[in-house]
């Protein structure tokens, strides 16, 4: 969705005259369009038409505050701790991804004013529930934590995602109570597995595993499903979970926002890594390409093609599309796909660990999609995290965070182009958009958004003190970078997370007059209700006074 054509309806000033001298009308049936469903007509290098900021960019800074530029405002949505239906069920913590869908979607809609989020809840805040439940720091360790049921049970709750419905009334977005749509998915709903890897050894048998953790970001289907994605979920070692599984997550989950009662699923054809998003496109026969990121140092870029082709006159008839097709990984130095195949890859066959083979079949293959990357000589990148498609060229952006292991501290931005414009092609060119630190004044980036102009929106993931590497950057930022014209690849500063806080998620309604974001573990900043620490919440951005 456009975030560009967002801020023009949202600002004033210099915001009117862009939106008047930019056609921003014969637009809006672009940013309706679906996700990466384009043809790639050329490639942006700083040479077309002027992508400008239609707002005064703000400076860093350390205030403890969501800073906007001037004539634009926020309100909390929802925060941790939120009840948000009549089962007593609550919005969860450490919100992530956000993902809009007009109340309408289903029927060719584009209500900006009412519809459904799903909204993901990365991990929990342990050391906040042990003030919540008057637990004595020096009484615990994870290794008892069986021995508080009660504390397990808030980690668990923690977890996983929110549906919620949500409308806009007098100018401000509010929750509505809804028990048609309003639900959790979390560290103990069950949930089905798909694809190869199901029922299989190399999941411990499992056909349904027990809920969904490490939830980062994701993406949003062309058939108006969210895709969840789980990132770092060795809670056993981690939080110290008792009996769990390590093989059950890493997965790519899939749920309906508007049919409760359609089963949860996880695609093993995805793979299992440290997934941060996906972004779905086509190929020119009209299979469905998601590409995916694997949010560790050295790690790879991966992209799946489906086996069916995407029906865009049934539904339902999508819904099984991520179960079977082709998982690939990227080799940056042969500029090639290499597929993860058992079947017909030799090094996958080959490959020995221990002294004996590692892989046996397909399900091995996807379980350990790391271990297979290795095999077959993927190229290792510094933190691969969210991946994005361009609204009119197709090219594919990648946020490689940073990789302090080897100096990187301040990331950069890589983009791709398919050849033959294709996104099932086997080869591609890449080069490098934005490189972080004080030349671009960006750094470490993480989510991405482009809005319907082409702007690349970006958000940042880092933790600076006032003596770190990162002290000039202060707070986490949202930037702006305009893909074409003279502004090619200059970051524009649209908003200021609170301390200690990353801002995440960044989502449009269609009329693009409302973005939303999430606002993940701020250090005091709305506070939990009788604590002094702070709570994740999802907030409205708009311009202009209420009405």
């Amino acid at each position: 969705m456009d975030r560009r054509k967002f801020l023009t309806y949202m600002g004033s000033g210099t915001a009117a005259i862009v939106a008047a001298s930019s056609g921003l009308g014969v637009l809006a049936s672009k940013a309706d369009a679906a996700t990466a469903n384009h043809l790639m007509d050329g490639q942006p290098n700083g040479k077309g038409k002027a992508l400008t900021a239609p707002f005064k960019a703000i400076g860093r800074t350390w205030e403890n505050e969501l800073v906007l530029p001037n004539g634009y405002h926020y309100n909390i949505i929802a925060s941790y701790g939120d009840v948000i239906n009549s089962k007593g069920e609550k919005f969860g913590d450490a919100a992530d991804l956000t993902v809009y869908f007009p109340i309408d979607s289903l029927e060719g809609g584009n209500n900006s004013e009412e519809g459904l989020i799903w909204v993901n809840h990365e991990f929990p805040e342990p050391d906040n529930y042990m003030k919540i439940l008057g637990i004595n720091p020096s009484s615990y360790n994870k290794a008892n934590l069986a021995q508080y049921p009660e504390f397990l049970k808030m980690q668990k709750e923690a977890v996983g995602g929110s549906v919620i419905h949500v409308k806009k009334e007098k100018g401000k977005w509010t929750l509505v109570q809804d028990d048609n749509y309003n639900r959790r998915v979390d560290g103990t709903t069950s949930i089905q597995l798909t694809g190869a890897a199901a029922g299989s050894s190399a999941v411990k048998g499992a056909k349904v595993v027990e809920g969904s953790l490490g939830n980062c970001s994701g993406g949003r289907t062309l058939w108006n499903t969210a895709l969840s994605c789980e990132e770092n979920t060795e809670y056993g070692d981690d939080y110290g979970w008792p009996n769990f599984t390590d093989e059950h997550y890493g997965w790519v989950m899939e749920v309906d926002p508007f049919n409760a009662k359609a089963p949860v699923r996880k695609h093993t054809a995805l793979g299992r890594f440290a997934h941060e998003n996906t972004a779905m496109g086509q190929t020119k026969d009209g299979r469905v390409v998601v590409y995916m990121g694997d949010d560790a140092r050295d790690q790879s870029f991966y992209k799946f093609i489906s086996k069916k082709k995407f029906n865009p006159n049934n539904r339902e008839a999508n819904f099984d599309i991520l179960e079977s097709g082709t998982l690939y990984v990227a080799d940056l130095n042969k500029q090639t796909w290499i597929a993860l195949d058992y079947s017909t890859n030799t090094k996958l066959q080959n490959y020995v660990k221990d002294g004996k083979k590692f892989f046996t079949s397909q399900a091995d293959v996807l379980t350990h999609a790391r271990e297979a990357a290795l095999a077959v000589g993927a190229t290792k990148l510094d933190r691969p995290e969210d991946v994005e498609i361009h609204p009119h060229d197709g090219s594919v952006f990648l946020s490689l965070t940073n990789n302090s292991s080897h100096g990187n501290f301040h990331g950069q931005i890589y983009r791709f182009v398919p050849a033959n414009s294709d996104h099932g092609s086997d080869t591609f060119t890449f080069e490098v958009f934005v490189a972080g630190g004080q030349q671009s004044g960006i750094t470490c980036p993480d989510n991405l958004h482009f809005d319907s102009k082409g702007n690349l929106w970006v958000v940042e993931d880092y933790a600076a003190t006032e003596d770190n590497q990162y002290a000039a950057y202060k707070n986490c930022g949202v930037f702006m970078v305009p893909t074409d014209g003279k502004n090619y690849g200059e970051p524009f500063q649209f908003a200021s997370g609170p301390k200690g806080c990353e801002v995440t998620g960044p989502w449009l309604t269609p009329d693009e007059r409302t973005l939303f974001l999430d606002v993940q573990h701020p250090e005091t900043w709305n506070p939990y209700p009788g604590q002094s620490f702070g709570r994740s919440c999802l907030v409205a951005v708009q311009g202009g006074p209420l009405k």
